[in-house]
């Protein structure tokens, strides 16, 4: 085995946010510069000598020659055999679930989820610990920390491995495995829940539905369970092949970016009953019903309210876990039920340590995310089973089925407003303004809207006791309502200011009131405490969803 060394020298901002390292496909292509990394995650690590590495990705542009990459690079750090998906595919909650059924070491995942792709686009990638779960707070820190220092990468020298077949072959010392990246994972799914009764309902001449993959991960998964394993007709996945560049789309599973779907399902000659979306790397969702969009904080609460119906779950929750941008509408359920709701920062990886203690069942996100005890990552396939087997259940429609929640809990309006590509000296600037204002407001009256309290969220892990700061400002309204502000870790360029919008309205003559109409006062508020207009230039939202 021929290794090669190669001195380097560090890049500037190799820095993980919320879901490992995300750049543009142009950043990682620098030589030198994904080496970086992938050595910074090696050099982090102990032990794995001989053990089982699992690598893949969701299809992106620049994911092929990156996997070549680190299989050379795992061989020098002595890893024993990596299981790389069929072509380098292997959506994230597959990739958790290989992991874990095969007590790998851990795993390497190459995507930037829903953002763009293609040569202009983004690439990214994070590592995955032995419980499937994203890296931890402290890995990543360290991985950051080696970065800054890194003086010299190990490879390899040895050809690309055909990633097209199915089988073994060696490289250097390391065995490389191709495996099917459906397989393990559809296995997993048919344990959960009940496939006969899907399939009833599938068969039903009243009832159709489609899945849009979005030229994303999950088209080869989609039409290998909802097609024919669950025997849905040809065509009910739409966009179902994989492409380097989505098909030029955005795969991000909301109304902006899979409009074709929700005006679908609004348009009654369609004869669609039940549609739903994936993203970049198959981890979230979108759940859409006859001309009614389901909120991903809705969707959470509507399946924690709905687990008798599932046949993994039936037994009962041990709790629910959501993310403190997340509304509140969980919390009610969780009350219902008697069991604890935890409010943990954004980041699936914070959901980890609760999942592995058996504090919670179920967990989720309003950024489209859902998932449960299953896999350590959140599973938008799983989410979408899991509304078909309460639909299956109930036999009653997506519409129906919310709005008898609102009725049984109360309705939490909820929005977020996206302010995209913000200079970063602005948004900085913006928040400093915004925690100097904290200790004053709660009393106060601002926009017609009483503050009872004002905070930066701070998390201590129940389970480990590590404590993560500076979470997000949170705004808490008398009744309820609350107004949430927060830069997210999932863009590439610039910052993204997102605020959150939440309006808890227990009147069920109100529940039909038009989202945005009933949150503008919230809006008001929000503007008049962050000067968003005043400090960024922006006067709307880039997205509201």
């Amino acid at each position: 085995m021929n290794v090669v060394t190669v001195s380097t020298t560090p890049f500037t901002g190799q820095k993980p946010g919320t879901s490992g390292l995300r750049k543009k496909v142009k950043v990682f292509a620098q030589p030198g510069y994904l080496e970086n990394f992938v050595q910074s995650i090696f050099d982090n690590l102990s032990g794995q000598a001989g053990k089982t590495l699992v690598l893949g990705g969701d299809g992106r542009y620049f994911n092929d020659v990156a996997i070549q990459t680190i299989l050379r690079m795992a061989a020098a750090a002595g890893f024993g055999r990596v299981m790389v998906g069929q072509g380098g595919i292997l959506s994230t909650p597959a990739a958790s679930a290989v992991i874990r059924k095969h007590g790998a070491f851990g795993g390497i995942i190459l995507s930037a989820s829903h953002n763009s792709g293609g040569p202009d686009g983004d690439f990214g990638i994070k590592y995955n610990l032995a419980n499937g779960g994203p890296a931890n707070e402290t890995f990543t820190e360290a991985v950051y920390a080696r970065t800054q220092s890194i003086g010299a990468y190990h490879y390899v020298d040895a050809p690309d491995v055909d990633l097209g077949a199915l089988g073994e072959t060696a490289l250097g010392g390391m065995t490389v495995q191709v495996v099917d990246p459906v397989a393990d994972y559809a296995e997993l799914l048919e344990t959960l829940f009940d496939f006969e009764r899907i399939a009833e309902l599938l068969a039903r001449p009243e009832f159709r539905m489609r899945f849009d993959a979005m030229h994303a991960v999950t088209g080869p998964y989609a039409k290998a369970i909802l097609e024919r394993r669950l025997g849905a007709p040809a065509g009910t996945v739409a966009n179902g092949t994989p492409l380097p560049d989505f098909g030029g789309g955005h795969p991000d599973p909301n109304p902006v970016y899979a409009a074709d779907l929700v005006a679908a399902l609004a348009d009654p000659r369609s004869g669609l009953s039940f549609g739903a979306a994936s993203d970049g790397d198959g981890d979230r969702n979108m759940i859409v019903g006859r001309d009614f969009v389901v909120s991903p904080s809705d969707s959470l609460a509507v399946l924690a309210a709905n687990h008798a119906c599932v046949p993994a779950y039936a037994g009962g929750l041990a709790g629910v876990a959501r993310s403190m941008p997340t509304s509140c509408a969980v919390d009610r359920v969780a009350q219902s039920l008697g069991i604890p709701c935890f409010e943990t920062p954004t980041g699936w990886k914070f959901f980890g340590n609760l999942l592995d203690a058996g504090k919670v069942t179920l967990c989720g996100e309003e950024s489209a995310g859902t998932g449960s005890n299953h896999v350590r990552e959140k599973d938008g396939l799983w989410a979408v089973l899991f509304w078909l087997n309460i639909l299956a259940a109930r036999n009653e429609p997506v519409a129906r089925i919310v709005r008898g929640h609102w009725q049984a809990f109360g309705r939490n309006v909820y929005s977020r407003h996206d302010y995209e590509g913000i200079e970063t000296a602005r948004a900085d600037r913006l928040f400093a303004e915004l925690r100097g204002k904290l200790a004053a407001l709660p009393g106060t009256e601002v926009a017609g809207q009483r503050i009872e309290t004002a905070d930066d969220f701070a998390y201590t892990d129940p389970v480990d006791g590590s404590r993560s700061e500076k979470q997000g400002v949170r705004i808490l309204l008398e009744g309820g309502s609350r107004v949430v502000f927060r830069l997210s870790g999932t863009g590439t360029e610039g910052a993204t200011l997102r605020v959150y919008l939440e309006r808890y309205v227990a009147d069920a003559a109100l529940h039909e009131v038009p989202t945005q109409t009933a949150l503008a006062p919230l809006v008001a508020l929000a503007e008049k405490i962050a000067d968003i207009a005043a400090i960024t230039g922006r006067h709307e939202p880039d997205v509201i969803s």
